[in-house]
């Protein structure tokens, strides 16, 4: 009796081993988070400091549809930046090591002094918010090592997820 229980228990440990063997999915939540839809562009401050302290902010309009979509594979796309009618071509993008900033190469024209200019606005930015429905990324002078009178400039970007086929 005690050795058909032993060989129950072993058979259940080896059967357990086995199932917790298999391959683990390595996409992170956050990972899922922005690949979960579109973010739409909703809203976009800039703001102004001398060191640490802000000088002003500035709100900015959103006056067309701007999209940026994040895809599994690890690129993503962005439409209309600085609302001139594009859609970059496909980049790459990845979180740091620790999650807290995005980067990516993703290409767009971006009108500076009049003129067109190509630009790489995410090319590392601060997540400071990422929810299921809400993403908040600030771009510019963000390093972490400035002088307390150095002039810095911060955009902050708020997007919205956008609902696929009527889905959240």
């Amino acid at each position: 009796m005690k050795s058909k229980r032993l060989l129950l228990i072993l058979t259940g440990l080896v059967i357990g081993l086995i199932i917790n063997s298999c391959k683990k999915n390595t996409q992170s939540p956050i990972h899922s988070l922005f690949t979960g839809g579109t973010w739409q562009l909703t809203s976009l401050l800039v703001t102004y400091y001398t060191g640490n302290q802000s000088d002003s902010t500035v709100t900015l309009p959103v006056p067309c549809t701007e999209n940026f979509t994040f895809n599994a594979d690890n690129t993503c796309t962005y439409t209309n930046f600085d609302c001139i009618t594009q859609t970059s071509p496909a980049a790459a993008w990845s979180l740091t090591g620790d999650q807290l900033y995005l980067q990516t190469n993703v290409v767009c024209k971006d009108t500076v002094s009049g003129s067109v200019v190509s630009t790489t606005p995410f090319s590392y930015a601060s997540i400071q918010n990422l929810g299921q429905f809400s993403l908040v990324l600030w771009t510019g002078d963000i390093q972490p090592n400035y002088s307390l009178t150095a002039k810095r400039k911060i955009y902050q970007y708020g997007f919205v997820r956008q609902k696929v086929n009527g889905v959240d």
